[in-house]
């Protein structure tokens, strides 16, 4: 049986020594650097272990439940074990689950995902959205035969050196009159970085100028709409207009990374902000909960990955791309998507912004959420948000942060470490009071704890 998370005023659950987690992750230090094989969901002293969930709310090893406010980092937008998805799962999982066939269901997702990217001729499938983004830079690559690709200061797609360039850059590296290219992982070859334009977020003529003096060499600018690391901003309408102008005058295939901001709408982030990609790179809702990714595009880009004549342009595949399971379960949450789902998951969103914001000002507290839709993220200062630069936290912002996350997972609330949010179709009116009751505490908890 379940026991409830203990309220505020007993003893916190986390952490504590003695729990199932501490001595999982004790068994896990044995087996594994660091005792973790996924950077993003480690905290110290130790990481707090799930063994089910079910709609809105996760439970863990210890029996505590939580209100599920980051969905396996956005990719649950139907939550946790959706009774139609874990039915189609199953019937699929007693069929097989992978074969060196193509199958049917790969044929069914990828008419859906055509049908509703009206940039999106064709599409192929791989197993997660950093292999997408790789893909994706081949395809550019392959058809413009220019080695450079162009991306947002800030920005996260994956975990592939070339993008992972400049997302997490600082004030004391990331350069003044022109964004630096600075290197996220040790050993980043120089090379690698020298293949690498990076942009100003919103900043549209710094980013056109740019652009232009890198634009013979370019394959490729690659951006996401509204990066969650870049403060969930969106791109201002004049800047998407430039980069696919620019994009049109050079032969620079422009590339949207909706492997996040996909739910966004039912046409995607394209559909959203109203502009038009040659490439889009897919996952994480698009799986039902199981590993994908995806890249569509219009047909002349797209070609490259066109075998029938022989070896294409960009070779691509993968044991388990397109797998049925992936297919299935994909298909099935996608056809429960439909316009007045987004529409009723984006109502709740738009709520929590403005519950959030009236709580900041009710406690005086110095914090705004941004973000749009399904998606919102927490930050802990009260000046504007309009890029990468004026969002990244100072060590006194980001302290706060920290000590704001862990305290709402100790008043039943699961966000992630950065403040990111994201909502499901699970979730209810009922659940933005209870988050918004969570949070009044967590601020009063944090404003009070002794520096």
């Amino acid at each position: 049986m379940n026991t409830p998370l203990p309220s505020a005023n007993r003893a916190n659950a986390y952490p504590d020594s003695g729990s199932a987690s501490s001595a999982l992750y004790e068994r896990a230090c044995g087996v594994m650097p660091g005792g973790n094989t996924r950077t993003t969901v480690f905290m110290a002293p130790y990481p707090i272990y799930a063994v089910r969930g079910a709609g809105a709310r996760v439970y863990d090893a210890d029996g505590h439940e939580r209100l599920d406010f980051i969905n396996n980092y956005t990719s649950l937008i139907h939550g946790h074990a959706h009774p139609q998805i874990v039915k189609a799962a199953k019937e699929q999982l007693d069929n097989g689950t992978c074969f060196a066939m193509p199958t049917e269901s790969e044929v069914s997702l990828a008419g859906l995902l055509c049908e509703r990217i009206e940039s999106a001729d064709a599409i192929r499938f791989m197993n997660s959205g950093t292999e997408a983004v790789m893909m994706a830079v081949k395809a550019a690559r392959a058809y413009t035969l220019r080695p450079k690709i162009a991306k947002l200061e800030g920005a996260y797609h994956g975990s592939y050196d070339l993008v992972e360039t400049s997302e997490e850059s600082s004030p004391e590296n990331w350069g003044e009159d022109a964004p630096a290219r600075v290197a996220y992982s040790a050993g980043t070859p120089e090379s690698v970085l020298n293949e690498v334009v990076v942009l100003p977020l919103n900043d549209t003529a710094k980013a056109e100028a740019i652009l232009r003096a890198n634009a013979r060499a370019l394959a490729a600018i690659i951006i996401d709409a509204m990066p969650p690391r870049a403060g969930l901003i969106p791109c201002r309408p004049d800047f998407l207009a430039m980069l696919r102008r620019v994009a049109d005058e050079f032969g620079i295939v422009l590339i949207s990374d909706e492997v996040i901001s996909f739910r966004l709408g039912y046409h995607g982030a394209q559909g959203a902000f109203d502009f038009e990609a040659d490439l889009i790179t897919l996952g994480k809702i698009i799986g039902g909960g199981f590993p994908i990714g995806a890249v569509a595009g219009n047909a002349k880009v797209m070609s490259v990955f066109d075998g029938t004549k022989g070896k294409p342009p960009a070779p691509h595949g993968g044991t388990f791309n397109a797998n049925p399971m992936s297919m299935t379960a994909g298909r099935t949450a996608m056809e429960l998507m439909d316009r007045a789902e987004f529409a009723r998951i984006d109502a709740l969103g738009d709520q929590l912004r403005a519950d959030v914001t009236q709580l900041f000002a009710e406690e005086r507290f110095p914090a705004q959420i941004t973000g749009r839709g399904s998606l919102a993220r927490l930050h802990m200062k009260s000046t504007p948000i309009l890029d990468y630069r004026s969002g990244y936290p100072s060590p006194e912002e980001r302290h706060m942060m920290n000590a704001l996350f862990r305290s709402l997972i100790n008043n039943g609330i699961l966000i992630g470490s950065t403040g990111l949010m994201a909502i499901s179709t699970a979730m209810k009116a009922s659940d933005i009071q209870d988050f918004i009751s969570a949070l009044r505490e967590s601020l009063r908890q944090v404003r009070d704890a002794p520096a």
